[in-house]
């Protein structure tokens, strides 16, 4: 199985940390690390779950009752499931961690620690670290470590973003066909995001299922319809798609947790010149950024370039966010092309191209598409139309 080959080689470069740090075993709470190295997506509550990973290769899941089976379902990596009743119960879970490391002699051990030697949640949780009752342990973060594997994207993760990227441009395109004056968002959405879930559903097979997202596939707006548009994080809008509105849109596919981003603009009906003029615009300030990015260049100076075109075409005070974020297992993950990131951009990162510039009143002009750095340069593997005219919802 390819996969396995890909969660071996995961593990392989975590061995490879724990050696150099002389660690026993290594504390994993974050649940986007636990899915990259055992496959599981554990759905995070008030309820405090952990994998711990030893040296030796074996895997043990500590965490609710609850989840007992249906872990032992997602990843057969694990091979020791350590449950307790609820949060906070009679004994508090962090304390029940605790037995069960001296149940599996580490508490005298060094261990290596992701995120907390603790737990970590916004749904309320309250409790005690493992460096308090555990004093004879070791507790090392080896946080950055884990977070640089997660960097480079092997060939593997590429080809599942690929996948994405291909399933997206579906979702896009029946998104375009189905918008319409007088349907609401998210009724647009819906159907789009449905229908091409069955397609994909329907030709990956029955053992595909999303591992991120309830919908196998999504496209829609997210509420940038029309003035909604000027805002680039308006979640939702009140009224129904109209005549003249510039729309911004989004559309991506759960591919085993790899999730593709693009984004576009779609018209309806025949565009002003006004909004002819600003997405020229927009376009040329990604042409920028990906005509900046390359092996061996800072994050930093892809959004410099992207500021000093703004300037020049007197569009700055409009630009309102940096240029694109890193893109793997998590929505947004570093790098970020932004002033402030100066981390050299390397093959094998993956990254999103989307400055965009938000017109007060008129709406907002953003295109976002997945970028693989390549030894020699970058693909781009999001390929939906930009041009202003392939981007007109005919009415």
């Amino acid at each position: 199985m390819v996969l396995s080959k890909e969660f071996e080689r995961r593990l392989n470069l975590l061995y490879n940390v724990m050696e150099r740090h002389g660690l026993e075993a290594v504390y994993i709470v974050n649940t986007v690390n636990m899915m990259y190295f055992t496959g599981l997506n554990y759905l995070q509550t008030e309820r405090p779950a952990a994998i711990v990973i030893r040296r030796n290769g074996e895997i043990y899941f500590l965490g609710p009752l609850l989840e007992r089976d249906h872990v032992l379902t997602q990843t057969r990596l694990i091979t020791k499931v350590y449950t307790y009743r609820d949060y906070p119960g009679e004994t508090h879970p962090i304390e029940l961690f605790a037995n069960w490391f001296k149940e599996l002699h580490l508490d005298r051990a060094k261990i290596g620690y992701d995120s907390t030697p603790g737990y970590i949640s916004y749904w309320g949780y309250r409790g005690p670290s493992l460096t308090e009752l555990l004093p004879n342990a070791t507790f090392v973060n080896i946080a950055d470590e884990i977070y640089a594997m997660r960097l480079i994207k092997s060939d593997v993760e590429i080809n599942l973003l690929k996948e994405s990227a291909k399933w997206a441009n579906l979702a896009h395109s029946l998104l375009q066909d189905y918008t319409a004056p007088g349907l609401y968002d998210y009724e647009v959405s819906l159907r789009a995001s449905l229908d091409a879930s069955l397609m994909m559903k329907k030709a990956l097979g029955p053992s595909y299922k999303p591992l991120r997202s309830e919908y196998p596939v999504y496209a829609g707006f997210r509420g940038q319809v029309g003035e909604h548009s000027a805002y680039p994080h308006s979640i939702s809008v009140e009224r129904p798609i109209r005549i003249g509105d510039v729309l911004v849109t989004g559309a991506t596919a759960d591919i085993y947790g790899y999730m593709a981003e693009l984004e576009r603009n779609l018209f309806v009906g025949k565009p002003t010149n006004e909004i002819i003029k600003y997405h020229k615009i927009a376009l040329k300030l990604q042409d920028v950024a990906l005509n900046t990015l390359r092996p061996g260049v800072k994050a930093s100076d892809v959004d410099k370039a992207v500021i000093n075109a703004a300037k020049e075409l007197g569009v700055i005070d409009y630009l309102l966010h940096h240029s694109g974020h890193g893109l793997g297992l998590e929505t947004h993950e570093a790098p970020f092309l932004d002033i402030g990131d100066n981390t050299v951009l390397r093959p094998g990162m993956v990254i999103t191209v989307e400055p965009g510039i938000y017109i007060p009143g008129l709406g907002g002009f953003r295109h976002s598409d997945t970028v693989v750095v390549r030894e020699d340069g970058i693909e781009v593997i999001t390929y939906y139309p930009r041009d202003t005219d392939s981007l007109i919802v005919e009415v």
